[in-house]
């Protein structure tokens, strides 16, 4: 029953529902079980972060080896336009786990920060969101997640837990709460707002600066000033300093952290373990539940910047360190479909295989590409797939589908049945950097709004049954269906709109900021520090 292989294009697109994706027949009441001994396969999902389409070998790279998904993809079903909801993680994976746009969770931005920043952040997926793996856990399903979360952690105390995995409907977590950032290597510059970190220590420089001129002018009796005021000011200079960088000066050890469930078993984590941790894990999860069913989520650090790789990968690829991690994840793929098998569970598992969202162009290091390739490539909103992966239909049951950046719709694509058209139209645009690079380098990501968009009026349109690049926009000359089609989107856009209704913002200001008192710690605040014995346990 292995099965589904697939890898999400780059974002901003659309995903169907994993909901109903997975287990159909867990997500439709006509569809439940009748019998409590009614089959229920166990189901694998594997998440890679950051991984372009064009990284994989299924999906036509000759350069990189990856046997492992390959067969994956050979023995069952590649899907082709199963594309992510949005280009940043915890927007993406908020969407993945509800099958809706992570905007009707609050989970987007319309401005400013566009994902989770902290652990001690306030903001995360709300307690009243539905996921699939609250809906397996309900029908009888042990449900786990090993790897990455980027969900959030609490709300109002360090111990509430709010947007915990555990209270969304996992029973076992052992991973990263958070994501890896260059932070945790200590060898790596700064990513964490690291343009305001810079800005914030300039101002320090510059009022510490200030202060020692005063002092100095007062004791060369060059300037009347108090010896009181000179040490006040200095006491403020000082706070303002303590202020931000209790925050920025150790987001490694506030952000990159270990867990199991509740507790902190690392902090920081040692990157170059890491990856075994994670594999040694999900090992031992298959084989405690072999006799299931379980749910497995395998939420992978490959590959994300800082690309961590172990000395047995280092160097063996043809696309330096990024092509090694991608090979790395290759391996440990392969370790896990082979605990699956040696436990006897390959005819009863259900494996799927997908990124949270396309490569990071944007991610160098000097003239060396640090992100994945997306190929051609450059969202309840969910549809079952069962008839789709069973061969039944040969198309999804999308008929439109609304691509986001942000809280901004910036295109839409309409799947046209009588004809087998797929259209679509742009409405907005972001402007690369440089022209016709297909990323914002310099930017770190591309913006949603602002300068750095064009608003297009008349809109573009492509058909990319034609034209799957986007290379060759149609005008009323060239395509005598373009005023219909414009229209008809354009009525789809409008019906969409009014499906949309205020939540509170997950990434508002208030929510995005570091706050002591939320910071997960495995010992007593601000003192936090531990590493994993070989057995598992803290010290």
């Amino acid at each position: 029953m292995r099965s589904a292989a697939r890898k999400g294009r780059a974002a901003p697109a659309a995903r169907d529902s994993l909901l109903v994706l997975l287990f159909l027949c867990l997500l439709q009441k006509t569809c439940e079980p009748k019998t409590a001994n009614a089959f229920k396969p166990n189901i694998l999902l594997i998440m890679a972060d950051d991984l372009g389409i064009g990284d994989l070998g299924c999906y036509g790279n000759n350069t990189l080896r990856t046997p492992n998904i390959d067969q994956l993809a050979e023995e069952g079903v590649r899907l082709t336009q199963h594309l992510a909801a949005a280009p940043l993680c915890t927007p993406s994976r908020a969407a993945f786990l509800t099958g809706r746009h992570s905007f009707r969770s609050g989970m987007e931005a319309s401005n400013g920060y566009r994902a989770l920043q902290w652990n001690a952040g306030s903001g995360g997926l709300p307690e009243n969101e539905t996921t699939f793996a609250r809906i397996l856990q309900q029908h009888g399903y042990a449900t786990g997640l090993i790897g990455k979360w980027h969900q959030g952690v609490n709300c109002a105390s360090r111990g509430d837990h709010c947007h915990h995995p555990l209270n969304h409907g996992f029973d076992y977590f052992y991973g990263m709460p958070f994501t890896l950032t260059n932070d945790c290597d200590p060898g790596r510059p700064p990513e964490v707002d690291a343009a305001l970190r810079a800005r914030l220590w300039g101002y320090t420089q510059f009022l510490a600066l200030g202060i020692l001129t005063l002092a100095a002018g007062k004791t060369c009796g060059f300037i009347s000033v108090s010896g009181r005021a000179v040490t006040g000011m200095a006491c403020v200079v000082f706070l303002f300093f303590i202020s931000w960088y209790s925050s920025f000066g150790f987001v490694r050890r506030w952000n990159c952290i270990l867990m199991r469930n509740h507790d902190v078993t690392e902090q920081p984590m040692i990157l170059e373990k890491t990856a075994s941790l994670l594999l040694k894990e999900a090992v031992s999860y298959i084989e405690r539940h072999k006799h299931g069913p379980f749910l497995l989520f395998l939420s992978l650090l490959h590959v994300h910047i800082p690309l961590v790789t172990t000395s047995a990968f280092l160097g063996k690829s043809q696309h330096g360190l990024y092509g090694d991690n991608v090979e790395e994840m290759d391996w440990l793929i392969g370790k896990i479909l082979n605990a699956i098998e040696d436990n006897g569970l390959k005819n009863s598992t259900f494996t799927y295989f997908t990124s949270d969202h396309g490569g990071h162009l944007e991610a160098r290091d000097g003239h060396s590409q640090l992100g994945g390739w997306n190929g051609i490539y450059k969202v309840i909103d969910g549809h079952s797939l069962m008839p789709l992966l069973q061969g039944a239909e040969a198309r999804s049951a999308h008929e439109f589908l609304f691509h986001y950046c942000g809280q901004h719709l910036h295109a839409a694509r309409w799947h046209q049945r009588d004809s087998g058209s797929v259209w679509k139209v742009h409405y907005t645009t972001p402007q690369f950097h440089p022209e016709g690079a297909g990323a914002c380098y310099g930017r770190g990501v591309c913006p949603c709004s602002g300068e750095g968009v064009t608003h297009h009026r008349p809109p573009l349109l492509f058909d990319l049954s034609r034209d799957p690049s986007e290379a060759r926009p149609l005008t009323p000359d060239s395509e005598p269906l373009y005023h219909a089609v414009i229209a008809r989107v354009g009525a789809a856009v409008s019906e969409h709109r009014h499906t949309l209704s205020p939540v509170p913002q997950q990434f508002s200001t208030s929510n995005i900021l570091w706050k002591p008192w939320l910071q997960p710690c495995c010992g007593h605040f601000p003192f936090c520090l531990c590493h994993e014995d070989g057995d598992g346990t803290p010290r």
